[in-house]
């Protein structure tokens, strides 16, 4: 005790030599509980000691350390070579997982972890933050306070004495801690100011090119393009509307829409990007760059493809064809592919009818460049996304898909490491698998790189889905 009370780095305000007293003292109460007395008693009282010797020397790795300086020191006490193991596979119980092989580790284990049950775990809950901050192992607070809902939400105590007394007190703490998690998150998730110049930024070129596609290419040369923009394009060639104003009404209705199916930011930015597109066009002059029709459906629609695309980016939508989709879906047995596609046939039909078959099929080629990149722009994702995510901080991130993103999930047992070099390393772990709206992915990647930047996250198009809570309402 002398030796952990001089010699331990200074930084370490959890580990010290009074966490280890504590240790000790917490060991006595559950081994009386227990019944445990005699040698067993003296064994683990020196396991108690011991357990966190590691730390004169390093903390990674600690528990293999301290059982080296127990085989060096113990039998100069006359503990024999069996005790002296029994010590160790002890010790080694305590490193997390904890894994006791006997009573005795169980012990131990609970003593170690005894403050996690008690009115005490805010006082040492702080001084361990302070020294894994020290350390590198945590930035802030919120990252400290997400791993310790994974840490607490997978501990479970072994012993009868401190199941009793310790376990509805931790819970309690771990619904303290989501309560705080929640409340900062409320206060810190705003969008920071350079997110929102980088999107007002993306929602300008967008509109910009929207604008560039529709005044130099699309509307001089009487072509059409799909959704909502199609049957502005018609309204606008038929009556002679202005194309801009056109736009807003027909889309006003959808985004009303989307404020109730979808999310309050998704409906605001949305409208905000089709005033925009308004804006943009009272200012482009109709200039039509060529009158090869080829080139003006490529791109036209290209141009167009990567401004609604741009805008996509920003957690909005140029074309509210999708939300009419949806809207629809909850009233037919027809998929949103099914319906998207009925609507544009309608538009080329009457586009072949008013101004001729070879407008409609160029139109068509318009439709299906400006379908192809956009999902160039968006990174090939479709309207739903399979996301999987491999981390040694599931229980975190599975508590931030399910509260923050109000996604449903599905856990995979599995197994993570086997790297080059390293193929007999592995760990268990659970595999998580979502699935999300194209316009969740890019929340849904801060949210996991919140908890563990070093978590493996794919993401793989998924054409159609249904059921479950997919069809719930999210804020994009």
């Amino acid at each position: 005790m002398e030796k952990l009370e001089s010699e331990l780095p200074a930084f370490l305000s959890y580990h010290d030599a009074g966490h280890t007293k504590y240790v000790i003292d917490s060991a006595m109460k559950l081994a009386e509980a227990e019944n445990v007395t005699g040698d067993d008693l003296i064994l683990l009282k020196t396991a108690a000691l011991f357990h966190d010797a590691g730390f004169l020397q390093q903390g990674e790795g600690h528990e293999e350390i301290s059982c080296i300086i127990a085989r060096e020191y113990l039998p100069k006490y006359d503990y024999s070579d069996r005790q002296v193991e029994h010590i160790c596979r002890i010790i080694m119980a305590t490193r997390i997982p904890q894994s006791p092989t006997d009573p005795l580790g169980g012990i131990l284990c609970d003593a170690d972890l005894y403050y996690a049950g008690t009115d005490s775990y805010w006082e040492n809950s702080g001084k361990l933050f302070s020294e894994f901050k020290q350390s590198g192992i945590v930035s802030t607070e919120m990252e400290w306070q997400l791993l310790q809902i994974e840490f607490l939400s997978s501990h479970k105590y072994f012993t009868k004495k401190a199941i009793a007394s310790l376990e509805k007190k931790k819970q309690a703490t771990l619904q303290e801690l989501k309560s705080r998690v929640d409340t900062g998150l409320r206060h810190n998730n705003g969008p920071k100011p350079l997110t929102m110049l980088t999107d007002l930024f993306l929602a300008l070129l967008g509109v910009v090119f929207a604008g560039v596609a529709l005044k130099l290419f699309l509307v001089p040369n009487h072509f059409f393009d799909g959704g909502i923009t199609g049957i502005s394009l018609l309204v606008h060639e038929i009556y002679n509307f202005n194309l801009g104003l056109v736009i807003l009404v027909l889309n006003l209705p959808l985004i009303i829409i989307s404020y109730f199916s979808i999310g309050k930011r998704f409906a605001l930015r949305t409208l905000g990007s089709v005033i925009l597109l308004g804006i943009c066009l009272l200012l482009i002059p109709m200039y039509p760059v060529t009158a090869d029709k080829l080139l003006i459906s490529i791109f036209g629609g290209a141009f167009l493809g990567i401004g609604i695309g741009l805008i996509m980016r920003t957690g909005a939508a140029l074309d509210g064809i999708e939300v009419l989709a949806v809207y629809t879906l909850k009233r037919t047995s027809f998929t949103i592919t099914e319906i998207i596609l009925a609507i544009n046939i309608v538009i080329f039909v009457i586009a072949g009818f008013r101004f001729g078959i070879e407008t409609a099929l160029y139109s068509i080629l318009t439709y299906f460049t400006a379908t192809r990149c956009i999902d160039y722009v968006v990174e090939g994702l479709q309207a739903y996304t399979g996301v999987t995510i491999v981390s040694g901080k599931s229980e975190a991130i599975k508590y931030q898909l399910v509260s923050k993103l109000g996604r449903g999930i599905t856990v995979y047992k599995g197994e993570r490491g086997f790297l080059p070099g390293k193929f007999e390393v592995s760990s268990e772990c659970d595999i998580i698998f979502t699935v999300i709206t194209r316009l969740e992915l890019r929340k849904l990647k801060n949210l996991v790189n919140e908890v563990d930047p070093k978590a493996f996250v794919f993401a793989n198009t998924i054409k159609e889905a249904s059921g479950g809570v997919i069809k719930r309402r999210h804020a994009h």
